[in-house]
């Protein structure tokens, strides 16, 4: 036969049960709003029956139960979402960089602005073509030399505004790095105090949240895998264990981020301590990248034919637009990146453009029958790099030194007719032939970075480039946004707070703390009538 109190028991332990459950939907109900809260629920079990099986148990009908416990307090929480949205928000990581970095590329180059290096380059051509036909009027010679310094202004304005973007996504680069460090060390740090709750037999769950978060925020970075070790001890079952992270670098190499309390830094190759902490962190002051080291692992961002062999996320899309620097089958560097592959261009552009009108314009003569000069200059430079910002009107050119003519005579302007017809050049002819001139200009004597196309094809197939990257940009992260929001709904759908079904759950478990009370009166009842009426006939 069981205790005259076992009833008590049952009760007692019924209502310390419910209690438990209770505080664990009020603890889901003030957490509701709370960024990355995963939701807990109580796992109740039912205690062991009696008598449990011995030699010298009572002989009973059956066992009786003895109640119910909370055997744990568990997060409710699928891996499998967790690893999905982990993949997504990385491949979203690395085209919010890419969009980012292209949509401020296309507010500098716009060029559907008055101020546009089209419309500055058109109304230059407009002007030279008022001088051819009126190559004596002064103010049309003086109109020329303007537009010339304002299509220099708009060279330099380009060049220093990408320039300045480039050094922004640079510093960009640097907050990375210190953001990656900063939630690999706390990851480190977690680990180890997760460790040693669970080798004590607990769940620290609102520990598991911390680095679950951080890890969502690590996987926006860089592409990492996630694998879990046990604790030892007496860890539960349901334990989810010591966290090892692993960068799965994009030509399958695997290198380790953390190993239980075990942290790995990342820095910049040949970088700048931009802070003073010992880290690498900002690009190498002299500049493109060349890659990253993981602990003592270096990493090159590309391999000898030019692909990207970095792992996908927000800093392998910064460093591609910063620029970076690889060494191709020849052992040659070469740097390439959005950035610098813009500033490149602008140059190559600029420097085409300045060389070729100096060519043509030196072959005419000016309003005093002189042989023209350079109407532009490039500060000394010896070849294309840095033209752009370099590219200036001679200091001495004046409204006299316009050479418009070809044959002296100071109302001719067939070579101002040849200075307009500039845009319309095509590069790849190794000669032009020129009004006025018996000779042909030779354009390979000149060594022009640009030899194919025109002018103005060539800045149009720039600006086309930059719009049809942009637009590509940003149609794969708004994919890759409306896939990690689907991810995340259904993950949230698992893991967040319903107050409608807390409330539910709410009024389930204060019903059974009520029960499990009324259970402990009546018990009561019984054992008064046991105590203090039985035994009493015949008093």
């Amino acid at each position: 036969m069981s205790s005259t109190f076992s009833g008590l028991e049952i009760a007692k332990r019924a209502m310390a049960a419910q209690q438990s459950a209770l505080y664990t939907v009020g603890n889901n109900v003030a957490n509701a709003n709370t960024e990355g809260y995963t939701r807990q629920r109580v796992n109740l079990t039912p205690t062991d029956e009696y008598p449990t099986v011995a030699r010298n148990r009572p002989q009973m009908a059956g066992q009786i139960g003895t109640g119910v416990e909370a055997g744990s307090v568990q997060r409710v929480r699928e891996k499998f979402l967790d690893v999905q949205y982990r993949d997504n928000n990385n491949t979203l990581g690395y085209w919010n960089a890419r969009s980012d970095s292209l949509s401020q590329l296309e507010d500098v180059m716009n060029d559907t602005s008055d101020s546009g290096l089209s419309n500055t380059l058109e109304d230059f051509w407009e002007s030279i073509q008022d001088l051819s036909t009126n190559p004596e009027d002064v103010s049309a010679r003086s109109v020329v030399i303007e537009r010339g310094e304002t299509v220099a202004d708009t060279f330099h304005y380009l060049s220093q505004s990408l320039s300045t973007i480039k050094s922004n996504l640079g510093s960009e680069i640097s907050v990375s790095v210190n953001d990656i460090n900063s939630i690999l060390k706390r990851i480190g740090d977690l680990n180890k105090q997760i460790s040693q709750q669970e080798v004590n037999g607990y769940l620290p769950n609102d520990l598991y949240d911390q680095r679950d978060n951080l890890v969502d925020q690590l996987s926006s970075y860089l592409n990492i895998k996630v694998s879990t070790q046990s604790s030892g001890g007496q860890s539960p079952a349901m334990a989810d264990g010591i966290y090892n992270i692993t960068l799965e670098n994009g030509d399958g190499q695997e290198i380790s981020l953390v190993q239980g309390s075990s942290y790995s830094t990342l820095q910049v190759q040949n970088g700048v301590d931009s802070d003073g902490d010992g880290v690498l962190d900002a690009p190498p002051a002299d500049g493109e990248m060349t890659g990253i080291v993981v602990g003592d692992t270096t990493l090159s961002f590309a391999d000898a034919n030019g692909n990207v062999t970095f792992a996908q996320g927000k800093l392998r899309g910064s460093i591609e637009s910063y620029g970076y620097q690889y060494t191709n089958s020849a052992g040659n560097t070469v740097a390439t990146g959005i950035y610098p592959d813009a500033l490149d261009q602008l140059d190559q552009l600029a420097y085409t453009f300045g060389t070729v009108f100096n060519a043509v314009h030196e072959k005419g003569t000016d309003l005093d029958g002189n042989t023209g000069n350079d109407f532009f200059t490039f500060d000394g430079l010896t070849d294309y790099h840095g033209a752009a910002n370099a590219l200036k009107v001679d200091p001495n050119m004046t409204y006299s030194k316009v050479a418009a003519s070809t044959n002296g005579d100071s109302g001719d302007g067939t070579n101002a007719i040849n200075l307009g017809n500039i845009e319309d050049f095509e590069l790849s002819s190794s000669s032009i032939s020129l009004q006025g001139f018996t000779d042909q200009l030779d354009l390979s004597s000149l060594n022009l970075p640009i030899s194919t196309g025109t002018i103005a094809s060539n800045y149009e197939g720039m600006i086309g480039k930059i719009g049809v990257d942009a637009q590509e940009a940003n149609n794969l992260q708004s994919n890759s946004e409306n896939l990690l929001n689907s991810v995340d709904s259904n993950r949230q759908s698992v893991s967040a707070v319903s107050l409608d079904e807390e409330l539910t759950n709410m009024i389930k478990y204060q019903q059974a703390y009520n029960a499990a009370a009324r259970s402990i009166t009546v018990c009561d009842e019984m054992l008064d009538k046991i105590i203090n009426s039985m035994g009493t006939v015949g008093r």
